[in-house]
C-alpha cells in the first residue's frame, strides 16, 4: 500500500522559506512521476510542482517559478518542496502526489495517490 506523508508546513512571513517534505512508502517509485500541489481556501487544487522519479526532470506553475524547487532524494524515498521568497497568496494546504507513470501531467484526476496535506501560511 503506498503511502505519502508530508511533513514541514507552518507560518511564515512573507519573504521568508520553508521546505516541505513527503516521504513516500509501499514499493518502489522509479517508474512514478510525484507531483506537489496546493489548495486554497474556496479554490481549486492546483499543480505547483512536479518531477520524474526516474530522471529528476522537473515542472514548475508558472506562479511559483524561479521561487520553488523540487527535489527527491531516493534513499529516503523523499521528495522535498523548498519555497522561497513566499508570498501571501501561497497560503494553502499542500499536498504531495504519485502518478503510477512517468509522464508529467498537471491535472489532479491523472494522479494514484495522495497525501494528507500540510497547512502553510505566510503573513503580509
Amino acid at each position: 500500500q503506498v503511502q505519502l506523508v508530508e511533513s514541514g508546513g507552518g507560518l511564515v512571513q512573507a519573504g521568508g522559506s520553508l521546505r516541505l517534505s513527503c516521504a513516500a512508502s509501499g514499493r518502489s517509485f522509479s517508474s512514478y512521476y510525484m507531483g506537489w500541489f496546493r489548495q486554497a481556501p474556496g479554490k481549486e487544487r492546483e499543480f505547483v510542482a512536479g518531477i520524474r522519479w526516474s530522471s529528476i526532470a522537473t515542472a514548475y506553475a508558472d506562479s511559483v517559478k524561479g521561487r520553488f524547487t523540487i527535489s527527491r532524494d531516493s534513499a529516503k524515498n523523499t521528495v522535498y518542496l523548498q519555497m522561497n521568497r513566499l508570498k501571501p497568496e501561497d497560503t494553502a494546504v499542500y499536498y504531495c502526489a504519485a502518478r503510477t507513470s512517468p509522464t508529467l501531467v498537471r491535472q489532479r484526476n491523472e494522479y494514484d495517490y495522495w497525501g494528507q496535506g500540510t497547512q502553510v501560511f505566510v503573513s503580509s
